[in-house]
């Protein structure tokens, strides 16, 4: 039996569309952008909205290392006397000085103190660089 023209029509559509669907999913395959990481990108996007060739987990580490450069600096200008007001003290023994000029909080050690001192005291101090940031050394009412 021979087929109508409707059906011959109908056929030439589906094999249309098959066709197409495969070169679709070569182009896929050929286009594929999953999987790449932020390194195979050229330029990123800093905390500010600018665009950077820094990568995002190097961003921070600039910016810490040229907070403790210029912390650092401010330190030789300042002949390592530092003066703060004392806003927790803990019972184990260590607490936190809040820097009068930047507003930071330095740690200190009981260990460290040439005083008693206590919560909301007003003290001068020198600071000392460790791996874990700074510590308040020769802690003074």
């Amino acid at each position: 039996m021979a087929e109508s023209f409707t059906k011959k029509e109908y056929t030439k559509k589906k094999i249309k569309k098959l066709k197409d669907k495969q070169l679709r999913r070569e182009d896929r395959k050929d286009n594929n952008n999953k999987g790449k990481t932020l390194d195979d990108m050229i330029v990123y996007v800093d905390v500010n909205g600018h665009f950077t060739e820094v990568p995002p987990h190097l961003q921070n580490r600039d910016a810490d290392l040229a907070r403790a450069k210029k912390a650092q600096e401010s330190a030789a200008r300042h002949n390592d006397d530092f003066t703060g007001i004392v806003t927790y003290l803990s019972e184990k023994g260590f607490g936190f000085i809040t820097e009068d000029g930047s507003g930071e909080n330095v740690f200190f050690h009981v260990g460290q103190l040439s005083q008693t001192i206590e919560k909301h005291n007003k003290v001068s101090y020198k600071k000392e660089l460790t791996p874990r940031g700074y510590q308040a050394i020769e802690v003074k009412k």
